[in-house]
């Protein structure tokens, strides 16, 4: 049986913590790309005081339909209190 979506989550955010030294934040998405998904979250890059100031990266999680990493990416940083991104990839 496949795994199930929250069993999806869970294996992609606890893969990229353990590989980035990260704490992720928040899970901003999933959606289905042809052969894999697509997981979006955001990590905390640096940690202030106050919270506000936190440095947050977006990254976006590729997974094959078992829960396995194929790759990330990180896409935008931003500061917590920011409602705004600023990009970090060429044109994407």
């Amino acid at each position: 049986m496949p795994p199930t979506l929250d069993q999806l989550v869970r294996a992609g955010t606890q893969r990229i913590a353990e590989l980035t030294g990260l704490g992720v934040s928040t899970v901003t998405g999933m959606t289905r790309e042809e052969d894999r998904w697509r997981l979006s979250l955001e990590l905390v890059e640096k940690q202030s005081v106050p919270h506000a100031m936190d440095i947050l990266g977006r990254y976006d999680v590729w997974l094959d339909d078992q829960g396995n990493l194929m790759g990330f990416e990180r896409r935008e940083l931003r500061k917590r209190g920011d409602t705004y991104c600023q990009s970090t990839s060429n044109g994407s």
